[in-house]
């Protein structure tokens, strides 16, 4: 809608200063001429707003001018007050941070988007970690947190999963991820990836140096300009996907019964209502444990190992369990 695309024109100058109509376009996925209508919209309806022409030219509103947030749209402040997720923000140590943050925003909110927003924070927590997870210890969260925003080099001691488990590393932070409750730290060089909750030992003084302390000067290191953790973090999942799913399983599903990742053999449902499914898996081990969560649900029909392994299964399952079938019969 026009009035949100104005807004936002507002908004960008406001935060980013001086922007080209290019960059103003490129950012509200427009075309150049669009902004120049909404430009002249915006200078019509009186709005401090100035274009300089030349090589460091662009749009720029005057010192000075700021607009309040009365263009938010109800889902948008809706989206703005749900997405503040307060359990990482405490982990972080800025829980006080977000509900001042919140509160003034709240404030600046017409009364009838305030009402939607309390009913948001009224009806909705996001709680992302699963019920039988374990809540990860990270004590040295705010060491890295800290040393991403100032760009401080860290060395640490990390525990990994193959030997030698125990390494050191420099690190180069470049970012902090949340995934599904844990932490993860992307750093260079590389860059690479690595769980926070298994650093075991921190420090910003290279341990290997005579002498070498925490009082020690800190060393800082150059963030690549071109870096986007947004991007990387996307390639780094698919290519984790790719590597640990190198296998695949043929299988029979029951009636409304689903699979992730699963796709159908022949694209079509069979007699009985089951559907032939193709699904890839990370080993026949994994699999057999996953599978088995289904129970009288699924079928497996390849690879054979598989198959024989959950038959085997299923065979002492039913040996085990036999006697007490036959006193449920009677």
């Amino acid at each position: 809608m026009k009035s949100s695309r104005l807004v936002s024109i507002l908004l960008l100058l406001q935060t980013r200063g001086r922007m080209t109509a290019a960059q103003l376009a490129e950012a509200l996925e427009v075309s150049v001429r669009t902004v120049y209508r909404d430009v002249e919209a915006l200078g019509a309806a009186g709005v401090p707003l100035y274009g300089d022409a030349g090589h460091a030219g662009g749009y720029r509103l005057l010192d000075g001018y700021r607009t309040r947030l009365t263009g938010l749209t109800t889902d948008e402040a809706e989206a703005l007050f749900l997405a503040g997720a307060p359990g990482p923000a405490a982990e972080l140590g800025l829980g006080p941070v977000l509900a001042a943050a919140q509160l003034k925003v709240r404030a600046a909110l017409p009364a009838e988007l305030r009402e939607h927003v309390d009913r948001i924070s009224g009806r909705f927590h996001l709680d992302a970690p699963g019920w039988y997870a374990n809540a990860d210890e990270t004590p040295f969260l705010h060491t890295v947190a800290d040393a991403v925003w100032n760009n401080r080099v860290l060395y640490a001691m990390y525990r990994r999963w193959r030997e030698p488990t125990d390494v050191r590393r420099r690190l180069e932070p470049y970012g902090l991820v949340l995934k599904a409750g844990r932490w993860y730290v992307v750093a260079g060089p590389g860059p690479r990836t690595f769980r926070v909750d298994q650093i075991l030992e921190l420090t910003t003084a290279d341990p290997t140096s005579a002498g070498a302390s925490d009082s020690d000067s800190v060393e800082e290191f150059v963030r690549p300009e071109d870096f986007d953790l947004a991007a990387y973090w996307t390639a780094h999942q698919r290519d984790f996907h790719d590597r640990l799913y190198r296998g695949e399983a043929v299988v029979r599903l029951a009636p409304g019964v689903t699979l992730a990742r699963a796709v159908p053999v022949n694209g079509r449902t069979e007699s009985d209502g089951w559907t032939l499914m193709s699904v890839p898996i990370e080993s026949v081990e994994h699999a057999h444990g996953e599978f088995l969560r289904l129970g009288a649900d699924l079928e497996v029909l390849a690879p054979p190992e598989l198959r024989d392994r959950i038959a085997r299964t299923v065979a002492q399952l039913a040996e085990r369990y036999g006697n007490l079938l036959t006193d449920c019969g009677d």
